[in-house]
């Protein structure tokens, strides 16, 4: 499209599903104070997922209390850093950066060899340490290659094959794929106070909305800031006693450390061991799957064309980038956040100076160890009462993708409810398995290769050594892509929409063509500043 044609402008505006909805466009700078607060905002919902990761991790390599508060302040120095990288360098879309759950299943099962002893080279060094070093090295090595496929082109040349038949359930999986995170339906689960968190996200956002200001834009901080005082406040009169899933624990934020000592290879130099990347390499793809459904559901929310392919290879380059970054540093990588864009949804806060405001301000405040114990005092039903209330948000965006498609053609219909299903199925079935190592427990691929490799042609050969390792790695990457429920039903509805015969029309793609963005409309950073390339900052 011609940037000085006004009628096909008009005619993108108006397909794409630009809405008066959206408060702050993308290219919209609030004043810095309430940009500030905005920025809080849309980082407190992603708040419970960037900390469970190091949880989860420290818990399983044994880290020591002392040392779990510069672990997680960490996490918010790389998430608010890779935030600020992709939204000046990379995409440019509005989408905080933080922990990914789809590299979660690798990283434990890196951890579980490691600390296990597997390795041998324990003497010295604790346990925590040697596996978060092996953990590094595998998030460093696969990074590379992402970053490879993102600036070489590799990725976005997949959008040719991705219609609305595609992203629709992809999205609506990324909300799907998490109704069961604990913090929703965990067994010792506070009802009450998840039902009044997500009670006042629905009257701030949906009822009280054209009221006031502040309820349009503020709903998730008023939300969780009546919720958390509610809890605190009962908790301190003894209402909540110590094992109650809504107790805060008011007292654990005056035990942590003013000043952490936040820095580049802080635990050590990253170590690598060839298994260890192949895992790991599985869980960038699925990262990279969740990203672009992320690319798309974003430019749907606030009125934009379709990502071009340039947009996508740029978003998943950076993103590459910052998973490097984030191995130095020490987490456990770094991708888009879907919170964030439930966030939008929720909000009508769009503007990418406002998540880089409040990427600066995270970035400063992980380096303060009262800001890190304070954050997880949030109670889990809190927590659970925000995931309720934006993953509906991201599903509902998925789903609207339909309306570029034929719903009367049967070959659309089986390939959405297919995608859908499988997409829910299959990491349901691999939820049956605590780990890789038990799925390849399960499997057993060194039982189903025992013939050949002992008594076979190759026995005792290099090659025997290199079919086992590649059996290995197939089964840990069927594993880690399997309990990715996105990244299953995206695949799923890839093959099928791009196999099934269907016309352009039917599929959406006529119509998805005539409102994607072109390539020349997105400039790289070095045509912008390094060669002065344009005025323009939308693009």
């Amino acid at each position: 499209m011609k940037e000085d044609d006004p009628a096909a402008a008009e005619e993108k505006e108006a397909a794409t599903g630009t809405t008066d909805e959206i408060a702050y466009g993308i290219e919209d700078e609030p004043p810095l104070g309430e940009s500030a607060v905005l920025g809080i905002q849309h980082y407190l919902t992603m708040v419970g997922a960037n900390i469970a990761v190091p949880l989860i991790l420290a818990e399983a390599m044994g880290m020591p209390d002392g040392i779990r508060a510069q672990f997680i302040g960490t996490f918010f120095v790389v998430s608010g850093i890779a935030t600020l990288a992709q939204t000046t360098f990379g995409n440019r879309y509005p989408i905080v950066q933080g922990a990914p759950f789809s590299m979660l299943a690798p990283a434990l099962a890196i951890v579980a060899v490691v600390t296990a002893g597997d390795l041998g080279g324990l003497e010295g060094q604790p346990a925590w340490q040697a596996a978060l070093l092996q953990l590094q090295g595998a998030i460093v090595v696969a990074a590379l290659v992402q970053v490879a496929m993102g600036y070489l082109g590799l990725v976005g040349k997949l959008r040719r094959y991705l219609s609305p038949v595609v992203i629709a359930p992809t999205i609506a999986l990324i909300g799907l794929a998490l109704f069961d995170a604990p913090q929703v339906t965990g067994p010792d689960q506070s009802w009450w106070l998840l039902g009044l968190t997500l009670g006042l996200i629905l009257l701030f956002s949906q009822y009280l909305e054209f009221q006031h200001r502040a309820f349009r834009l503020y709903p998730v901080l008023l939300a969780i800031g009546i919720a958390w005082i509610v809890a605190a406040t009962l908790s301190w009169l003894g209402v909540l006693s110590t094992g109650h899933p809504g107790y805060v624990p008011l007292g654990v934020v005056t035990d942590a450390s003013l000043l952490l000592p936040i820095h580049p290879l802080q635990w050590g130099t990253p170590q690598v061991t060839t298994p260890f990347v192949v895992g790991m390499f599985a869980g960038v793809l699925a990262s990279m799957v969740e990203s672009i459904g992320d690319y798309y559901a974003v430019a749907n929310l606030t009125g934009s064309a379709a990502p071009s392919e340039k947009r996508i290879n740029h978003g998943i380059g950076m993103e590459g980038l910052m998973n490097v970054f984030s191995g130095l540093m020490g987490t456990g990588g770094s991708t888009s956040y879907s919170e964030n864009i439930g966030a939008i949804g929720l909000t009508g806060v769009a503007s990418r100076y406002v998540v880089q405001i409040g990427a600066v301000v995270m970035l400063l405040a992980g380096f303060v160890g009262y800001f890190g114990q304070l954050i997880a005092t949030i109670p889990d039903p809190i927590i659970g009462g925000l995931f309720v209330a934006m993953f509906a948000q991201i599903v509902a965006v998925g789903v609207s993708n339909l309306r570029h498609v034929d719903l009367d053609s049967s070959r659309n219909v089986f390939v959405v409810g297919f995608a859908l299903f499988v997409g829910l199925a299959i990491p349901e079935y691999m939820a049956n398995f605590e780990s890789t190592l038990a799925f390849r427990a399960a499997v057993a691929p060194e039982a189903t290769l025992a013939p050949l490799l002992e008594a076979g042609p190759v026995a005792g050969t290099a090659l025997a050594a290199w079919l086992e390792a590649a059996a290995l790695a197939v089964v840990d990457t069927v594993f880690i892509v399997g309990s990715t429920g996105m990244a299953v039903g995206g695949l799923a509805a890839l093959v099928l929409d791009n196999t099934i015969p269907g016309s352009r029309e039917e599929r959406g793609l006529a119509e998805w063509s005539r409102i994607a963005e072109d390539d020349s409309e997105f400039e790289p950073f070095w045509d912008r500043w390094l060669e002065g390339g344009g005025d323009d900052d939308s693009r």
